[in-house]
């Protein structure tokens, strides 16, 4: 990145961040302070935010796209957890002097492509410049039926627990970018770091759970972490088996040269796959909805009652160790 020219707050707003409001007239063509955002009748509203900020929730030689990706994304994994449908965004960037022109050209450009292919809309933030570190926070705002909605405090005694996609891939991948799977093919590598780089909402996976799933979660800190959310929500016990957790076959190969990377694949985080409980009896549903979507669907444990707390079993059942479940913020 090159010194960014001084161009002035408005008019990287008009040339850069307004046209992503066009499609929304709401948004008011981000000349107002805030936008004005309606619901249907029988809708709830669901909203989360997320910061992020270089060298620790991205490196800072990221590519923009990568950037602006992953910041979208990982808000929309969050409507996807509650069955939300994306309808808007506001974005607060944080931008330092290195930051220039072409570099939020690339940025918003890929923020559009994932604003068609997700089909929510930019409707307000705020731009500043900063002596510290490059940072954009992400408010997102989705809808939910009324009372349908996905919680963490729902798991009951009885479920079984299933997780979408493969897991560890992400962490993998930022291992790869750290030099430490030099043994890897390099392929694999790619596949891995693609996984790290731009997360994969499951929005439409989380849609569909609705009716189906009692409590639901991204994997974002780490599937031990993020299940125990909602353990710990729910206040049940919630057995992993390690065993069943499924993974890509970079992973696996990866696996293979290093057993002892089954707790990266655990705990590392950034996988932004759904964790979700669900009855039994859905367990059939479940995989005719797996076929159908192209996703699959793998169930990793049951439900218990309990004091509030994840066990994480091996192939025999015997409990294993987990010293760190997943990524904490402080």
């Amino acid at each position: 990145m090159g010194k960014r020219r001084k161009i002035g707050e408005f008019k990287i707003i008009e040339r850069y961040f307004s046209p992503l409001a066009a499609d929304e007239p709401g948004a008011l063509g981000l000349l107002d302070d805030a936008a004005l955002l309606s619901l249907e009748a029988g809708q709830r509203m669901v909203v989360t935010t997320d910061t992020m900020i270089a060298g620790i929730h991205f490196r800072s030689l990221d590519a923009p796209e990568d950037i602006a990706a992953k910041v979208l994304r990982v808000n929309l994994s969050d409507l996807a957890a509650m069955g939300a449908t994306p309808i808007s965004y506001t974005l607060s960037a944080a931008l330092t002097d290195a930051v220039d022109e072409d570099w939020l050209a690339r940025f918003t450009r890929s923020l559009a492509s994932d604003q068609a292919r997700y089909a929510i809309t930019l409707v307000g933030g705020d731009t500043v410049s900063t002596p510290g570190l490059l940072s954009f926070s992400v408010t997102a705002f989705g809808s939910v039926d009324a009372g349908r909605e996905l919680r963490r405090s729902s798991a009951l005694p009885g479920d079984l627990i299933f997780v979408s996609g493969t897991i560890g891939d992400a962490a993998m991948g930022l291992l790869a970018l750290r030099g430490e799977l030099e043994k890897l093919d390099g392929a694999l590598v790619e596949i891995l770091v693609d996984r790290y780089l731009r997360p994969q909402p499951r929005i439409e996976l989380g849609r569909r759970l609705v009716g189906q799933a009692h409590a639901a979660v991204d994997v974002s800190d780490g599937l031990v972490a993020d299940l125990g959310h909602i353990a710990q929500a729910s206040k049940v016990v919630a057995t992993l088996e390690a065993s069943r957790v499924p993974l890509s076959p970079a992973a696996r190969a990866a696996l293979s040269s290093d057993p002892s990377l089954i707790t990266t694949v655990l705990t590392g985080g950034d996988d932004y796959e759904l964790v979700f409980t669900s009855p039994p009896e859905t367990a059939l549903p479940l995989e005719r909805l797996a076929d159908e979507m192209g996703i699959a669907l793998t169930c990793v444990g049951s439900v218990a009652e309990g004091s509030a707390r994840v066990r994480v079993v091996d192939a025999a059942g015997r409990e294993m160790a987990i010293s760190n479940a997943g990524y904490q913020h402080f």
